[in-house]
């Protein structure tokens, strides 16, 4: 019996030294992978990254992870040749091969979120224009000013904002703005200006993980919420 007490009690201990080891290593992985991401993506803001499965040592070895979560939160992405800024974006990466040197991996498949805020929407809109909720989940508000006649005009006007097909015809998607209605009053060429002000597309896709595409989008109060998704994701790495 006492041998066998040994036996546990050393057994025991073995097994929280290696519960211990591999959590290191795992945290350790994460830090690392988080910044590999950060650095590979040109982000700006923060990167954690969350690895699913234990033990996480023998999934190291294999260069096999079951699952990694990544969370970024006020990162700025490129698109259409000028900076983005998403508040947030989550995604789960599944089935992810790590590359030889452990830099970064490309995963199977993955599933994500985002959110882009009214202030940020406003930003990218590179036409001086200010959007805000338009009270239903896909509208937005856009108000915009022109000059016509002589005359400063204010205008405000309910937009669809939708998910389109890119025109490079690769599978992409591309978020537009659309507005339904622009009141005219009879002045000649003021929806056509209005327009120039308050429609517009945004290539988001170009600065998401290479492989993570949109999906689908909504809005409300918050902002715009995007959902991503995609295979043979690369994380990071070369």
């Amino acid at each position: 019996m006492r041998v066998l007490r040994v036996v546990v009690i050393v057994g025991v201990v073995l097994a929280a030294l290696f519960t211990g080891v591999d959590r290191w290593a795992a945290g350790y992985a994460e830090n690392r992978l988080a910044e590999r991401i950060q650095a590979r993506q040109g982000l700006a803001g923060t990167a954690e990254v969350e690895i699913h499965g234990f033990p996480f040592l023998t999934q190291a070895l294999s260069h096999d992870l079951d699952r990694v979560d990544l969370g970024l939160r006020g990162v700025e992405v490129m698109a259409d040749g000028r900076k983005t800024r998403l508040a947030e974006l989550d995604a789960s990466f599944h089935g992810v091969k790590l590359n030889g040197d452990y830099s970064g991996g490309t995963a199977e498949r993955a599933t994500g979120s985002a959110l882009i805020t009214y202030a940020d929407l406003t930003a990218a809109s590179q036409t001086g224009a200010t959007l805000s909720y338009g009270g239903a989940p896909g509208k937005v508000k856009v108000t915009a000013s022109v000059d016509i006649v002589g005359r400063t005009l204010s205008r405000s006007v309910i937009s669809t904002i939708t998910l389109v097909d890119a025109p490079d015809s690769k599978g992409g998607k591309i978020v537009r703005v659309h507005a339904e209605e622009v009141p005219g009053e009879g002045i000649p060429g003021l929806e056509r200006q209005v327009r120039k002000r308050t429609d517009f597309d945004r290539d988001l896709g170009t600065g998401l993980p290479a492989g993570l595409q949109l999906a689908a989008l909504t809005s409300d109060e918050a902002g715009v919420h995007l959902t991503l998704g995609g295979s043979n994701v690369v994380m990071a790495g070369s």
